[in-house]
């Protein structure tokens, strides 16, 4: 069961905005559901990502891991489109005989679950000079409801870059959306209405791109003087074309939640460094927003509360297992939420919804 918890959050240091992220070894651990209702967990590993996936939908049986080649990545971007297919988007580094670093947006395709991914595509990077390219930001993708393959990235300058896939499969070229000032990864959603909304945490406050109906402009990023903690942001359709962001609070209020033309309204918990997972579920017979982060110590953290009230609170329980990424979730083929943390020892962890009461996890499972 979930208690109530409200504690004070402490500041991490993050790279300031400009500055590439580097070759650190890529953390993550990422969560797909395939047409026919099997699960798909992706972690990093040497020489690429490691694949389980469920053999039967919402068994808990979970195949062998298997070896998704790909080099470089020092970020990775995942999402699925309308027919459950998986789009990879990565930023990837590699180093030449002459010692340069070339620095690329990479992109692939996985189209059942399962099989195998397709050939990594480089899409080039928005900077000719080495030494801009370097400083190329994290990629993030959205997949329209028509397929159309969005790619947003912070430019060196802190600026917006776009490239997107026509609707006969060719890619346009990379194009600059203008905004400056963005300080770290992007959030982006694309509606079920066919609209993209986009949102970016500045140095002076945050950004807010918003097409008027699908397919349109993106226009210029609307700015505001709301504060969120860089790299924290992330975004859920709460209701029919209407998205809710939630973000770490720099002021000590926990996370915090979003809405245009509303008021950010304090939800509580102690979150750490990193991002935040959303989805909603029923829980109960109610549609409920589940919420999931790092706590403080490095542990995964989950919420609930009822969506779009969050006025009546967010339950918070730290499930004392401990992650080196931010934890991932999805509903399995039941309609159950699924966790999924990496544990020290780099290995993906999942527990699920049981049938209790509220929101009440099973014991963790090591894949």
């Amino acid at each position: 069961m979930l208690g109530r918890t409200a504690h004070p959050v402490a500041r991490t240091a993050r790279p300031a905005a400009g500055v590439a992220p580097g070759a650190d070894a890529l953390r993550g651990v990422w969560l797909t559901r395939g047409r026919e209702g099997s699960l798909t967990v992706y972690t990093p590993a040497e020489g690429g990502l490691r694949r389980w996936t469920e053999t039967r939908p919402g068994t808990g049986r979970w195949s062998p891991p298997v070896l998704v080649p790909v080099e470089g990545l020092t970020h990775l971007s995942v999402t699925q489109d309308v027919n459950a297919y998986v789009h990879f988007v990565g930023r990837r580094e590699r180093r030449k005989a002459d010692g340069r670093t070339v620095v690329d947006v990479v992109y692939a395709l996985q189209y059942q679950t399962g099989r195998p991914v397709s050939e990594w595509r480089s899409l080039g990077n928005p900077h000719k000079g080495a030494e801009a390219a370097g400083r190329l930001g994290e990629p993030e993708v959205v997949v329209t409801p028509t397929g159309m393959v969005h790619i947003f990235v912070r430019s060196a300058d802190g600026g917006l870059a776009l490239r997107r896939e026509q609707s006969d499969g060719k890619w346009r070229p990379w194009s600059d959306r203008r905004g400056s000032g963005i300080a770290s990864t992007l959030a982006a959603i694309a509606l079920t209405s066919g609209r993209i909304e986009l949102f970016a945490a500045t140095v002076d406050g945050v950004l807010h791109w918003s097409q008027q109906a699908p397919g349109g402009t993106l226009g210029e990023g609307r700015p505001a003087r709301l504060a969120a903690v860089p790299g924290t942001v992330a975004v859920l359709e709460t209701g029919p074309d209407r998205p809710t962001y939630y973000w770490t609070d720099p002021g000590g209020r926990g996370v915090v939640a979003y809405r245009a033309g509303a008021w950010p309204t304090a939800l509580g918990g102690a979150p750490g460094e990193g991002p935040h997972a959303a989805l909603r579920a029923l829980v109960d017979g109610y549609d409920c927003t589940v919420l999931a982060h790092r706590g403080l110590d490095g542990s995964a953290v989950v919420g609930v509360g009822v969506t779009e009230d969050e006025g009546n609170g967010v339950w918070w329980s730290d499930t004392g297992v401990r992650s080196l990424a931010p934890p991932a979730l999805a509903l399995d083929a039941f309609g159950r939420v699924l966790m999924a943390v990496v544990d020290e020892d780099g290995v993906p962890r999942v527990a699920r919804q049981t049938d209790s009461s509220g929101l009440t996890l099973s014991e963790w499972r090591t894949l």
